[in-house]
């Protein structure tokens, strides 16, 4: 017997939807990645006005394919590709891992840059948004992939880790047009929470579309997303800590 089924149903329409928000949610994180650094390395790259370390470089550009791959992946799983999407997969650890090293050498390389600048405490305290961050990261990404075989907890434990990594972007837009003229050097910890929390608004547009198709957030955003709030807010008072300054003061002495 031979079962017909209408791909212009209501049904049929509301899981093509539901199937492609995963790519458009990553089409997004990459739009947000790019126009942030737009201002402060993009256009100055384009127009050669830029100059960093070979650290940094790498840094941007593993984290930037990082959003072109997260994409791909995406559109894959979406258009049912899933033995590729399975396939690549590999790519996506590696890059993962590259992204966890550079960004603790750029935190390093800050705090030794803050250090040249006679502001040594400051970039001290300023190291745990990046520590802190590329650490949220790397675990989220570990339990993603401890999830692949529960594509629903894996594809939302992979966009929670991306949304993570946005909140440095925003905040360039902050730091370029908002922020005091002043001296260089590191900002104070709590100007970057409010970049962050702008970039967090993703995470409700993806919970508000859980709660519209399955009748509530999933776990992954009520949990992941309480995690990642709360680090974010628990970086201001730990990172004027006697600890903090102590273990990060740590990590400078060993690369200088």
């Amino acid at each position: 017997m031979t079962t017909l089924t209408d791909f212009h149903s209501p049904r049929a329409l509301a899981e093509a939807r539901a199937s492609y928000f995963y790519f458009y949610m990553a089409l997004a994180c990459m739009a947000v990645a790019f126009i942030g650094f737009a201002p402060t390395y993009w256009l100055p790259m384009a127009s050669r006005s830029f100059s960093a370390s070979p650290v940094v470089h790498f840094h941007g550009t593993v984290f930037f394919v990082w959003t072109l791959y997260f994409a791909f992946q995406s559109w894959l799983a979406a258009s049912g590709r899933i033995a590729r999407h399975r396939a690549i997969g590999m790519i996506g650890i590696s890059l993962a891992t590259a992204m966890t090293i550079f960004g603790f050498l750029v935190a390093v390389e800050a705090m030794k840059r803050s250090a040249a600048l006679g502001q040594t405490d400051a970039g001290v305290a300023f190291a745990i948004v990046p520590l802190s961050g590329i650490v949220f990261f790397a675990v989220t990404v570990a339990l993603a992939i401890a999830a692949i075989r529960r594509p629903e907890t894996h594809k939302r434990l992979m966009l929670l880790a991306c949304i993570s990594l946005l909140d440095a972007a925003v905040a360039r837009w902050f730091l370029t047009f908002l922020a005091p003229p002043g001296p260089a050097g590191p900002p104070p910890v709590p100007v970057t929470i409010p970049p962050a929390f702008v970039a967090y608004l993703l995470l409700v547009v993806a919970m508000v579309f859980d709660w519209r198709t399955r009748g509530r957030p999933h776990p992954v955003y009520l949990y992941g997303g309480a995690a990642l709030i709360a680090v974010k807010l628990l970086n201001w008072p730990i990172s004027v800590t006697p600890l903090w300054h102590s273990f990060a003061g740590g990590i400078l002495a060993l690369a200088q």
